[in-house]
């Protein structure tokens, strides 16, 4: 088989390792894409609950609220022990809680989301991994060939250097040498 026909041949399997796979998703834009309104709206809230800007207004609001009323600087309308304001916070703390829980179960979703697209993506790895691997092999085995018909070269002009100089040192004609597989054709090495 010539070079060339053999180099056709690595380039057709070269062909059957090349595969396709979908795209890479970005995750956080279809994630915002499939929001609604409410969605968006809880999301903020939890942000903002989250805040040292809502503490330190809560805060704000709680000490007011007790010094207008304990102080009597205006007509008090929560008296000690300020069970409206208790309400008040009782009242706020379930809402928060709910919204908070809301934008919790959304998180949630994006990372389940995000780890069924890590596996996809582990799984994009792996076959690029074996086609790689699978590709490496097939240019071992080439190089493996190659090698093989270099030591049969190398063997073969050894072989004919040695007959060469026995012809040499007895003075005769060196015989023809034959070639050791005669149903062969030769090989031709293309030019670079």
């Amino acid at each position: 088989m010539s070079i060339a026909r053999e180099i056709e041949d690595i380039a057709r399997d070269l062909i059957k390792h090349q595969h396709d796979h979908p795209p890479v998703r970005d995750l956080n834009r279809e994630v915002d894409r499939h929001q609604t309104f409410a969605d968006r709206v809880a999301d903020d809230f939890a942000r903002l609950i989250g805040s040292w800007v809502f503490v330190a207004a809560q805060l704000g609001i709680m000490v007011i609220w007790i010094g207008l009323n304990a102080l009597n600087l205006i007509h008090p309308w929560d008296r000690y022990p300020f069970a409206f304001l208790n309400f008040i916070l009782a009242l706020e703390a379930a809402i928060w809680v709910s919204v908070v829980l809301m934008a919790l179960n959304r998180l949630a979703d994006r990372d389940r989301l995000r780890a069924q697209h890590d596996y996809e993506l582990n799984v994009k790895s792996e076959e690029e991994l074996k086609a790689l691997m699978n590709h490496l092999m097939h240019q071992d085995e080439i190089l493996l060939q190659i090698v093989n018909r270099l030591d049969r070269g190398d063997r073969e002009m050894k072989r004919i250097a040695r007959r060469l100089e026995q012809a040499i040192e007895s003075g005769t004609e060196p015989p023809t040498p034959k070639p050791a597989d005669s149903g062969r054709p030769p090989i031709s090495v293309p030019a670079p």
